[in-house]
């Protein structure tokens, strides 16, 4: 393969069909049919592939400076990224599970995912104008950085380290637990449990819906926040926060500081630690029983 540099228009369906190539373009191919191959482009060097149709699995798994642009890659295309190193995917659509694991340096652009289990132990991870939709997406992901993301699953964001996430809507539950140094900026987090366990999140002109969020967090920062449904929330928090309209309940925060225009409840007893945080609600302390 080391001679070809392009291959165009043509039907791929056997074993490791393009195996370890190198400086090759890939253009309206489709990696298909009733050979069933696996590991199409395997051990790839420096592969752009463009405007092709994939339904085998694992197409790309060991490939370094790999850019995948215009593609589809179906539900049958199970786990087509695996201990890649760089890899841009720009304009794709993409259904297929457990997306992306171990990789290193990954941009994802302008495309329309669907994966359970995306990005785990993965490395790098940039993404923006996306669409992605997954259960347990980025578990033990570290270094993401998110902009217009559009994403819903359960369970996302869990155990990542270092992420930066902004202007995206999150559909979740159990999201960002035990998490360390996480920021989200100007983003819409909808769901339940948000945050448990948590270190360093920090929440930046955010709106935050659903139940019982960001208990047993340490060194949590809420700046201009707003919140809906948001019951029992900061229980056990170690919390800085500014929230701008109505708390539904606040409970047994640990410590810290709580600013909010108003709030409909705060809980502060049959607490097992001993909790010292300062809660001030339309002006006035609360911070009291």
């Amino acid at each position: 393969m080391k001679k070809i540099d392009k291959v165009e228009n043509l039907r791929f369906g056997e074993e490791r069909a393009l195996y370890g190539a190198r400086d090759l373009l890939v253009v309206g191919c489709r990696f298909e049919g009733e050979e069933d191959g696996e590991s199409a482009l395997k051990e790839g060097r420096r592969i752009t592939v463009r405007d092709s149709y994939f339904a085998l699995r694992y197409p790309f798994w060991h490939d370094t400076a790999l850019t995948v642009k215009n593609c589809e890659m179906t539900e049958t295309c199970r786990a087509p990224f695996w201990y890649d190193r760089n890899v841009t995917l720009d304009g794709c659509k993409m259904h297929g599970v457990k997306a992306f694991r171990e990789c290193r340096g990954v941009d994802v652009r302008k495309s329309d995912v669907v994966s359970p289990e995306f990005g785990w132990r993965s490395r790098g991870i940039t993404l923006s104008d996306t669409t992605l939709s997954g259960e347990y997406a980025f578990l033990f992901a570290r270094g993401i950085v998110a902009h217009n993301l559009t994403f819903s699953g359960k369970y996302s964001f869990q155990y990542v380290v270092d992420a930066e996430i902004a202007d995206s809507t999150l559909d979740t539950k159990d999201a960002f637990w035990h998490t360390k140094n996480v920021t989200v900026r100007d983003s819409v987090i909808r769901g339940e449990y948000l945050g448990w366990y948590s270190e360093n999140l920090t929440l930046i002109r955010c709106k935050i819906i659903g139940t019982q969020p960001l208990c047993y967090c340490r060194n949590l920062t809420l700046v201009d926040c707003e919140t809906e449904g948001c019951d029992f929330s900061f229980e056990y928090s170690s919390v800085t926060a500014t929230v701008r309209g109505d708390v539904l309940s606040i409970k047994n925060p640990l410590s810290g500081r709580i600013v909010c225009d108003s709030a409909g409840e705060i809980i502060l007893k049959d607490t097992v630690y001993p909790c010292d945080c300062e809660i001030v609600v339309g002006g006035e302390r609360r911070d009291h029983l």
